[in-house]
């Protein structure tokens, strides 16, 4: 009898995800926040059904799916996203001052 081996650590948990690295600056987290919201929409996005392409959805398949969302929603919210992280800076800056 052997057991097998799978790879259950989830994709936040990885050295390069937002929730490994602390941020520096309130910019910094909130893309790393917006990051994370994004990541969550497409999670939700995909389902647990059939993949992104119809294709099945086993272990491997999915922390596969699950790193490459994570990688994308961090470019996308980098790059300004959905907005959430310009007006998070905005309101707290606001309320700094």
């Amino acid at each position: 009898m052997s057991a097998a081996i799978t790879m259950e650590s989830p994709p936040e948990k990885l050295a390069g995800s937002p929730a490994a690295r602390p941020p520096q600056t309130l910019n910094d987290a909130a893309q790393q926040f917006e990051a994370v919201m994004i990541a969550q929409l497409l999670k939700e996005a995909r389902g647990s059904e059939d993949g992104w392409l119809g294709g099945g959805e086993d272990a491997g398949n999915a922390t596969v799916s699950g790193l490459a969302e994570e990688q994308f929603a961090q470019a996308l919210a980098k790059s300004g996203g959905l907005g959430l992280s310009a007006q998070i800076v905005s309101s707290l800056s606001a309320r700094e001052k």
